[in-house]
């Protein structure tokens, strides 16, 4: 269980030092902010949709090292994605993470993956893991 746990601490840690898709666009057709009282974490999220697709995502955010690897992470995931494979993607994620899903019963990589064992370890993180993915949620939904 140590070389998993060290996979995901290591996936966890380059999420954190060299966050994917940390910039803010400019023209961005969809905005979010988000917060979380119960950190104080702050993300701010832009997405371009072309014709359905998501053609660029960017973040911002002012927040804990779990909200930025699994922002990082989602816009990893969801870029160049169709909004509603984009949609499937957050409720997967979110439902895994606020309810400890095995990793049996999910199909998610091992990104994914590095945060539910990081939140399994500590649940009072689970805000700060589904923040972004709650966010994208609102976003795809308008």
């Amino acid at each position: 269980m140590a070389d998993v746990k060290t996979l995901y601490d290591d996936v966890i840690l380059d999420h954190i030092k060299n966050a994917r898709n940390y910039h803010k666009i400019e023209n961005a057709s969809v905005k979010a902010e988000e917060f979380n009282p119960l950190c104080g974490d702050v993300i701010n999220l832009y997405m371009v949709l072309d014709k359905e697709i998501i053609s660029d995502i960017g973040f911002q955010c002012s927040c804990c090292g779990i909200s930025m690897a699994s922002t990082s992470i989602m816009t990893e995931k969801v870029l160049g994605r169709r909004r509603v494979e984009a949609q499937a993607l957050a409720k997967q994620f979110i439902d895994m993470v606020e309810r400890y899903k095995s990793e049996g019963e999910v199909k998610m990589e091992n990104d994914a993956l590095a945060v539910l064992a990081t939140v399994r370890e500590f649940p009072s993180r689970i805000s700060c893991a589904t923040l972004a993915w709650k966010a994208l949620e609102k976003m795809l939904a308008t």
